[in-house]
């Protein structure tokens, strides 16, 4: 494969045929260096054969390879259920989140577990052996399959890897990691992506499992313009409230499994312990009903979840109403002030607005539209809806509740939570009831704010 000379951007990795003192992509001055580029792929030299320029030849669709449906387990069912069901061999897994949320504790014990019956090699580039013995002494961690090493050389690394036929490699973290291949300093995007792409190929071709943990930026992305995302085969992020014990596990790429899906963990003196019932995080409920509260039932990945939404509404004391969610679209409540005033005669333009999920979750779906008109129907009202009422639906703009998807299965998760009422779009109405749980369908925005504060 011929080589041409070019020069790339240490920061952004643009590539420029010629030096100049400034990138031309970003505007950071002295970052270009020159470095071989190679020819671009599916180009064949002149009188050379087609199958010169390919690795490997073509293969028809058709059933999986043996190995394709193995998976390992890592111990804990929760990262597993975030993982698509455990570590496929030969994948790549980004892992992030913020500093000293738990991320090296996580992966320690599931290094541990998947040590049991396979080579692990954990490789730490901020801390030396002796303070990850320390760590796996106070977790009781024990595992002596489990072999440790602190460098920040990739070759070193994958040396290690390559001669302990490693089943599972742990990079701790990648913005330590240096290659020899690139000038830049570690950390540098060249830097990562070069990296990165090495641990992918070492992947791929020895079938080693392999988990990098990123750091994260003050937006709260993986440290390296997102260039890592694109490289691996899952990114899973760490998440935590702040001053909260609990810990979500989601993932929001898997080309193993669905995306979206989450591990519950709780931080403990031990370790992360495994919350298998998350209502513990999200029903944590003041002991006498209160106005503005009310119960959800929303899908994150493959499970239903009851999640409690809290609104408060306040007569404004000056200047232009506040509109504030925390876990919601903003836009979205503002729409959904409109269809109150309209189609409810529910007006709050003279109002201040709040609204929160509970235990610092992110709601992408529609289904908590009709929840959030209730609870600001019961804090301008104050008050308080029946506790064991469960709510959710879409909320259009002509003031009619439209149905979501997965409606059986959430009312089922209610019924197990010990919900007795439940409000849903008529659409979502089961065809078979459900022995505990009365169903209340509706069509319209402004006869479920009446329905709610029956009974």
């Amino acid at each position: 494969m011929k080589s041409t000379i070019a020069f790339f951007c240490t920061t952004c990795e643009a590539q420029s045929p010629k030096w100049a003192g400034q990138c031309p992509a970003c505007g950071e001055w002295n970052t270009l260096i020159q470095r071989g580029a190679t020819r671009p792929l599916g180009l064949v030299r002149p009188g050379a054969t087609a199958g010169a320029a390919l690795g490997a030849a073509p293969q028809a669709l058709g059933a999986p390879a043996a190995d394709a449906t193995v998976r390992w387990s890592t111990g804990l069912s929760e990262l597993d259920r975030a993982l698509g069901g455990g570590l496929v061999p030969g994948s790549v897994t980004l892992l992030g989140g913020d500093p000293g949320i738990g991320k090296s504790t996580l992966l320690l014990q599931a290094a541990a577990a998947v040590s049991a019956g396979l080579p692990v090699l954990y490789s730490s580039g901020e801390e030396s052996v002796a303070q990850i013995s320390m760590r796996a002494q106070r977790l009781q961690v024990r595992a002596p399959g489990l072999n440790l090493v602190a460098e920040s050389d990739l070759a070193a690394i994958l040396e290690h890897a390559g001669a302990q036929r490693t089943g599972l490699l742990i990079i701790d973290s990648i913005q330590t990691l240096s290659s020899g291949d690139v000038t830049a300093s570690a950390g540098g995007v060249s830097q990562l992506r070069e990296c990165t792409a090495a641990l992918v190929r070492f992947a791929k071709a020895t079938g080693t499992a392999v988990i990098i943990v990123g750091h994260v930026t003050k937006e709260g992305a993986i440290a390296g313009p997102r260039v890592l995302e694109h490289l691996v085969d899952t990114v899973l992020y760490f998440e935590s409230e702040a001053g909260s014990r609990f810990r979500i596990v989601r993932a929001v790429k898997n080309r193993f499994g669905a995306a979206h899906e989450l591990g519950f963990f709780a931080m403990t003196g031990s370790g992360l312990a495994e919350v298998r019932n998350p209502a513990a995080i999200f029903l944590a409920r003041a002991p006498e009903p209160a106005a503005g509260s009310i119960v959800t039932v929303t899908r994150e990945g493959g499970r239903p979840l009851l999640i409690e939404l809290q609104a408060l509404v306040d007569r404004m004391r000056f200047g232009a109403p506040r509109r504030i969610a925390q876990g919601l679209d903003a836009n979205r409540v503002a729409m959904l002030l409109a269809v109150m005033n309209r189609h409810a005669a529910l007006s709050l333009q003279e109002h201040d607005v709040f609204v929160n999920v509970v235990g610092g979750m992110q709601i992408s779906e529609t289904g908590w539209d009709l929840p959030v008109v209730l609870a600001l129907a019961s804090s301008l009202n104050d008050r308080a809806l029946p506790r064991q009422l469960a709510v959710f639906g879409e909320v259009g703009l002509t003031g009619e509740v439209r149905p979501v998807a997965y409606g059986e299965e959430r009312l089922k998760e209610a019924r197990k939570q010990g919900f007795e009422r439940v409000i849903v779009a008529r659409e979502n109405a089961p065809r078979k009831a459900i022995e505990g749980l009365t169903v209340i369908p509706v069509s319209r925005v402004d006869a479920a704010v009446k329905l709610a504060f029956e009974g």
